[in-house]
């Protein structure tokens, strides 16, 4: 989690609108790779947008789940989710990938995870089919998400090997 706080203002600009601006390396099956940045502050990425929210009334905005390497070398595959609204930080999102359940922790519109967890969970989303994602909103809106892990893998390797 202490890396939380350097890594945040990078992560905020990979937001949905500021991949439009970044460079499309490539397409990966369900999953894209880009780069924003040069030299020793580009930051490489993979991306998969949800393929399914529920409920599907509720306004989710943009909802994407990142995995992000930084060339400076801060992070080599740090995942998370960016969604279009404020998260609860006392009902923390989960990922879920299989019968294995990943914890996140809750800051403003994005979900990170604690630093023990992200091999675990990398390791699951390049061997796993689907990835489900359960959050709640600051006004109590229980949500779910759906995202392909179809050339997560490939992606995965892609963004990190980009920014070694």
């Amino acid at each position: 989690m202490a890396r939380l706080v350097p890594l945040m203002a990078v992560l905020l600009a990979l937001a949905p609108d500021a991949i439009a601006q970044s460079k499309a390396i490539g397409r990966y099956n369900d999953w894209r790779v880009y780069t924003e940045g040069e030299g020793r502050n580009m930051v490489c990425f993979a991306a998969v947008e949800a393929s399914d929210m529920a409920p599907k009334a509720a306004d989710h905005g943009e909802v994407t789940f990142y995995v992000a390497a930084f060339k400076s070398g801060a992070a080599t595959s740090q995942p998370s989710l960016r969604v279009g609204y404020t998260l609860r930080k006392d009902l923390a999102p989960a990922a879920i990938i299989g019968r294995d359940r990943f914890p996140m922790y809750a800051a403003g519109q994005e979900a990170f995870f604690p630093d023990d967890r992200e091999k675990p969970l990398l390791d699951a989303l390049k061997k796993g089919k689907e990835l489900r994602v359960e959050a709640a909103s600051v006004k109590d809106a229980r949500t779910a998400y759906h995202f392909s892990l179809k050339g997560s893998r490939d992606a995965i390797d892609k963004a990190k090997a980009l920014c070694k």
